[in-house]
């Protein structure tokens, strides 16, 4: 009987490569959250990302070595970009040896990756800072989603924020 392979999610290994590769890019979803404090468990790292072949060919070296697929294609190809294709992308979900990888040029609720950017905080991480959406961003995108898992992790960052809006005493 063969064994069922179980794929671990190492984000902060994900988000280390990211950012030894120089990749623009802004934590966005569930794993933003976590960051944030809330307790529920992310299946993929997020990220918001500047969409030129310059970052594209960044996040291919940020993965590589980890036998990086395309995870929505039905026969699962392997990540090869061209000059070509650099220039149309808008999206690339991968599959790694490290988990997912989903790179997304927009936030819904928030827009493009400049506009992420200036909705982001620097979060430092033992190996370096970097950007996720701050409070009130990570709201606005998590309920333009709608997802009941999204609408759950609403009510945690509300939670959250009126608690550090509270005097310290």
């Amino acid at each position: 009987m063969a064994m069922a392979t179980v794929m671990v999610q190492n984000d902060k290994a994900l988000l280390s490569r990211l950012h030894a590769c120089h990749v623009e890019f802004v934590v966005i979803g569930g794993v933003c959250g976590v960051l944030h404090g809330v307790s529920l468990v992310t299946q993929d790292l997020d990220i918001c990302c500047r969409l030129t072949p310059e970052n594209w060919r960044r996040i291919e070296a940020a993965v590589k070595d980890l036998h990086p697929v395309h995870r929505l294609t039905a026969n699962r190809l392997p990540l090869e970009l061209t000059d070509d294709l650099c220039s149309r992308l808008d999206n690339l979900y991968l599959h790694t040896d490290l988990g997912r990888l989903d790179c997304l040029g927009e936030v819904r609720g928030i827009g493009d990756y400049t506009q992420a950017l200036n909705q982001s905080i620097a979060c430092r991480l033992s190996f370096g800072e970097i950007r996720l959406l701050d409070l009130d961003a990570l709201i606005a995108a998590k309920e333009a989603m709608g997802r009941e898992h999204d609408l759950a992790a609403v009510r945690q960052l509300r939670a959250i924020k009126e608690k550090q809006s509270r005097p310290k005493v």
